[in-house]
Formats: structure tokens, C-alpha cells, sequence
């Protein structure tokens, strides 16, 4: 039963005074960053004349980041807690007024940086140590210079900054503020409203196939009943994103996304084209289900109900424990960060009325990360507290290690983490189980791993690339355009053994990835694909000791590098290469490895060997 947040005890909340105390010092603080905001200006023309001011004038703009940063995720948070927070909704665009037109007065700073030529620039920051840490930053402008305008342009970009992101935030309240969920009555006679997190819960745990389509059916319509809305959102979300790019010399959307972390598009084109290559062990897996669930019929609401009648549900303290323990393998330190980051305040764990859905780490430098659960005691959500907490350990030790102009990681290696301790909690979890069930569960939560981390991430990233290709070869988007690119797709993927409901063609209006962040479901693939490779060189025994030994501290390594370098950098020097097609079709044969051994204990189950 959903609870209000008075009646959650305080050790399972946030504790956002760790940011601020009140609105009081928020609002004291907000005036010394309009302040500090305002001295930027008086820099225009000045900061290309001499190493000095030059100098200044970086520890000026990082001096703001960092207090907006606090200033901003104050509100934010807030509002993710509940979405019908007025206070905090009017901060929130406070703040986001006041960072548009910083961003109007700020729009010359690129452009004059590049009036510098670059070797005096390399020569400022070599007779200048404090400049040492916007070094990467710093020639990152250079390399993508052909995409800076000139500063009057730039300055007529930066008005729109802050309708850019209008489309997502109606998306945001169509889908949070505004959605009616439907109720149910269940097979047992229970009512319940299906939620996010309720519809998650049924249909991984209710046997009853009725059960599953009558909460598939309530939450989808959900989102049906506003299609054309939700269609004209993302319609408007493609033409931003392709006139956002072709504002800036790029040839598309795609390559504006790609360019500025140095991804080469071929990263992006040969994830799709291998998954597509490799869908084989995928209909292998669900034609197993559908035959040992017995289902006349399989649906898309069957592929998260385990194959075997496993219920058992977790404390959240025992999900804690597990998951602590599982990441050991790692080292004492890594160990003694992640008992840190359960601490209280730093996670808000159960799902409540006008909180945001699914699960997140976020990251303030000078605070401390915060992780959004809506834990509901399922195997699926311990899984998810290992997985947040690898990006909370991502994040602790980078800012550890890094200086705050290169402290952030890019999303592209943002999922390295979080899978590998999953893998760790697998593996330990699979260890110490004496209950067959459990057993054959763990392995299916291992390959759920591989379907909605690698090929279900694949299938939406071709998705948001047809269908921006659609937009920038002067298409139309309807409701029914974005359905059959989702139907084409799942038959690709999933083939006959699926049977395609209509109303699972409207996924595309329930993944908030696309109207927040364009092309960045791709990333949990690549990710995905990258700590494949990793956990297999740090865990296999085919590996000498030492050998192991070194893969570990490459990847520990990579979790404390932050953003100090292009992130396809960083994962060849922990030993992954993403450019060839090999590290995607590793995916396929640890799926096929793991295919075989669940229908080895299958049997065992039923008693045939």
C-alpha cells in the first residue's frame, strides 16, 4: 500500500539539509550567485589579453558552477519528491530564469576563448598550475571550434535556452503531475491503482497471466488516452534537437550528441547493427518462457514474472547487506565507500504519492550523491539499490580523485558501474542461495540484466533514431508513425513467439529518456557491453592472478578518472574498445552461456537429470 512520506521513518528519506538548512540560506546564497553572475560581464574583451585575468576568470565561472549546483538541485530534488511541491516549482524556475539570462550575458566567453591561439593557450596553462585542471576542458573547445558561432550569434542562441527544455518539462507534468492512473481489481478481489511501481511489482510477482494484462492494460492506457499529446511533444523535442544541430554545423542530431565526447557515429551504428545480428539467443530465451510458463499465448507484461514461483520479497535492510557484501571483491576501500553512501539522508528509498518514478544517483560536488528509490522488496529492486549505488560509488570516487572542472563522468561510461556491481550482486547472491528457485530466479534476473539493459536500451536507441531521421528527412510524427516504428522493432527483436498487444506500441510515451535526454538510452548498451568485458577480465579464472589483479585496479581506475579525458579513452585504457564489433557480440554469448545453464537447472527442477 502506498504510504505518504509523514509515515516513512526519517532514516529511509533524504535528508536535503545537508544542502541547505531552509530556504533562508538557499535565498542568501541565490543573492551571492546573482552577484558572482554579474561580475562576469565586465570580463568581455579582457580575459584574451593576459594570463592573469585570464586566470581570475576561470576561478570566477567555477566559483558559480559550484553554487549553482547547490542552488538548483535544492529545488529539484524537492520537486522529485513531490511533484505538487508549488514552493519548490517556483524556485525551481527562479533559478532557471536567472541561469537563461546568465546564459544570454555569458553567450561571448567561447567564442573569445578562441580568439586565443591555442599554443598560447597550452602556454598559459603550463606557466599556470591552477589552470592544470580546465586543461582537457579547455582543448575540448578547440577541437570543437567549427561549432562555436561568432558571439553575436551566440548570443541569439542563448534566448532560446530556456524554452529549449519546455518540451520536456510538459512532458514531465503530463506524465508525473497530471496522469490519472487507473484502478484494477485483481483475481484475489484486491483494488489497486496502477502506478509506476505497483505495475512494476504485478507484473514481475502475480502469476496470474489475467492479472499481468488487466495492470498492463490500466497503466498503458494511462498514457494512451493522451497519445496525441504525448506525439506532439516528441515531435517538437526531434525538430529542437535537429534545428539545435544544424545551428551548429552539424549534419544531424545524432552527431551533435556523438561529436562533443569524441564518440565516433560508427560507436552508435554498429551497437544497433550487431544487436540486430544477435537477436537469435533473445528468441531462444523468450520461446523457453513461453514454453515453460505454459502460455498459450506470450506477451510483453509475461517477460518480467520468473519462470519458476519465486516471491520472496527483501527488507530493505537485508537488500542493504546483500548488496554490501557483494561488492567486497573490489577492496576494503571500495567496501567502506559504498557502507558510506547507504548512510541515512543519502537515500530516499520508498515510492510515495507525486514522486517521480524509477530510480537515480545525482551527484553535488561539495555535498554528497542522492539516490531515488521506489524500493518495493522485490528481487528486481535490490538489484536497482546495486545498481544506483555503483553510480554513487562512480561519482564518490571521482570527486575523490578529480578536480571539480573534471570531476563528472560522461553518461557514455555513466552505466560501467552500475552493471558491475549488479554482476558482483549476482554472482555472490548465486553463491550463497541453497534454494533451487532462487537459483533458476537469480538467473533469469541475469538475463532480464542482458534483455532490458543491452537489447531492450538497443531496440530504443534505433527507435530515437528512425525516428529522428524521420524528422530531419522532413517527415510527419503521428501517434501511429511512432507505433509502427515500435512494432517493427519488437518483431525484429522478439519475433513471432511474441504476441504484439496494441498498447504496447505506446511505449514510446512512458520512457522519459526520450523527452529528457535524446540519445542517451544508447549509452546503457555501450555501458552495458564495456562492464561485460571488464567483469569477465577482473573475475575470470582463465586469467592469472595478477592479471586479474591489474584488470581490477584498471577499473577502479576508470571509476576515479571522472571526466579527465574522452570517454572511449578511458575505456580502452581500462582495456575495453568499443570501435570493434567484438566487445557488442560478447553480449550474445554470455546471453547463450547463461540460456544453457537455466535450462540445465530447469531440469534439475523437474526432476529430469
Amino acid at each position: 500500500m502506498l504510504k505518504n512520506r509523514d509515515e516513512i521513518a526519517q532514516q529511509y528519506k533524504w535528508d536535503l539539509n545537508d544542502i541547505y538548512p531552509n530556504w533562508n540560506q538557499w535565498e542568501a546564497d541565490l543573492v551571492k550567485l546573482k552577484e558572482l553572475m554579474a561580475e562576469i560581464p565586465k570580463y568581455q574583451g579582457e580575459i584574451s589579453k593576459n594570463p592573469k585575468t585570464f586566470v581570475e576568470f576561470i576561478d570566477l565561472e567555477e566559483k558559480i558552477s559550484r553554487l549553482l549546483d547547490k542552488i538548483y538541485l535544492y529545488p529539484y530534488l524537492q520537486r522529485d519528491l513531490d511533484s505538487t511541491n508549488e514552493v519548490a516549482s517556483v524556485k525551481l524556475q527562479e533559478i532557471e530564469s536567472i541561469y537563461a539570462n546568465y546564459s544570454i550575458s555569458s553567450s561571448w566567453i567561447t567564442p573569445e576563448i578562441l580568439t586565443i591561439p591555442k599554443e598560447t593557450m597550452v602556454k598559459w596553462i603550463n606557466e599556470n598550475p591552477t589552470l592544470e585542471p580546465n586543461r582537457f576542458p579547455l582543448m575540448e573547445i578547440y577541437r570543437l571550434q567549427e561549432h562555436v558561432l561568432s558571439a553575436d550569434k551566440e548570443k541569439l542562441l542563448s534566448y532560446f535556452g530556456q524554452y529549449l527544455g519546455v518540451p520536456s518539462d510538459i512532458y514531465s507534468e503530463l506524465s508525473t503531475s497530471d496522469i490519472k492512473w487507473n484502478d484494477v481489481e485483481l483475481s484475489d478481489g484486491s483494488k489497486t491503482t496502477v502506478t509506476n511501481g505497483v505495475y512494476s511489482k504485478v507484473i514481475s510477482t502475480n502469476r496470474n497471466q489475467e492479472d499481468r494484462k488487466k495492470v498492463f492494460e490500466a497503466l498503458y492506457n494511462s498514457f494512451n488516452i493522451n497519445k496525441n499529446t504525448y506525439a506532439s511533444i516528441y515531435k517538437s523535442i526531434l525538430q529542437r534537437d535537429f534545428a539545435t544541430a544544424q545551428s551548429r554545423n552539424y549534419k544531424s542530431s545524432l552527431e551533435k550528441a556523438l561529436n562533443p565526447k569524441n564518440i565516433p557515429l560508427d560507436v552508435y551504428t554498429s551497437l544497433i547493427e550487431s544487436t540486430k545480428e544477435n537477436t537469435a539467443p533473445l528468441k531462444r530465451y523468450i520461446a523457453l518462457r513461453k514454453n515453460a510458463l505454459n502460455l498459450s499465448n506470450y506477451h510483453y507484461y509475461d517477460n518480467s514474472v520468473n519462470i519458476v514461483d519465486y516471491n520472496k520479497e527483501f527488507t530493505y535492510e537485508e537488500a542493504k547487506n546483500t548488496v554490501l557484501e557483494s561488492v567486497k571483491p573490489l577492496g576494503e576501500d571500495y567496501y567502506n565507500g559504498l557502507n558510506t553512501a547507504l548512510s541515512e539522508g543519502w537515500l530516499d528509498v520508498y515510492e510515495t504519492p507525486n514522486k517521480r518514478s524509477g530510480a537515480y544517483s545525482l551527484n553535488i560536488y561539495d555535498v554528497h550523491p542522492y539516490m531515488l528509490l521506489n524500493y518495493n522488496g522485490t528481487m528486481d529492486a535490490v538489484f536497482t539499490l546495486a545498481h544506483e549505488l555503483g553510480h554513487t560509488m562512480h561519482s564518490m570516487l571521482s570527486t575523490k580523485n578529480q578536480p571539480y572542472p573534471i570531476s563528472s563522468y560522461t553518461i557514455f561510461v555513466a552505466e560501467v558501474a552500475s552493471t558491475f556491481n549488479e554482476r558482483l550482486l549476482l554472482d555472490n547472491m548465486l553463491r550463497n542461495t541453497t534454494d533451487p528457485k532462487e537459483k533458476i530466479a537469480l538467473i533469469e534476473q541475469a538475463i532480464g540484466g542482458i534483455v532490458g539493459t543491452y537489447y531492450i536500451q538497443s531496440l530504443f536507441a534505433d527507435y530515437e533514431y528512425q525516428a529522428h531521421q524521420i524528422v530531419e528527412n522532413g517527415g510527419a510524427i503521428t501517434p501511429e508513425v511512432l507505433n509502427n516504428i515500435m512494432e517493427n522493432l519488437f518483431k525484429d527483436y522478439f519475433g513471432t513467439e511474441l504476441t504484439m498487444d496494441e498498447l504496447q506500441k505506446i511505449i514510446w510515451a512512458r520512457i522519459p529518456h526520450f523527452y529528457n535526454s535524446p540519445y542517451y538510452v544508447y549509452q546503457y548498451a555501450t555501458s552495458f557491453a564495456s562492464s561485460a568485458n571488464l567483469y569477465d577480465r577482473i573475475t575470470n579464472t582463465k586469467y592469472t592472478p595478477q592479471e586479474r589483479e591489474k584488470a581490477k585496479n584498471e577499473y577502479l581506475t576508470l571509476l576515479k578518472s571522472g571526466g579527465n579525458d574522452h570517454p572511449m579513452n578511458q575505456l580502452k585504457k581500462a582495456g575495453v574498445d568499443l570501435s570493434k564489433k567484438d566487445a557488442f557480440n560478447a553480449v550474445a554469448t554470455e546471453f547463450n552461456r547463461l540460456l544453457d545453464l537455466l535450462e540445465e537447472e530447469l531440469k534439475k527442477e523437474k526432476g529430469d537429470i
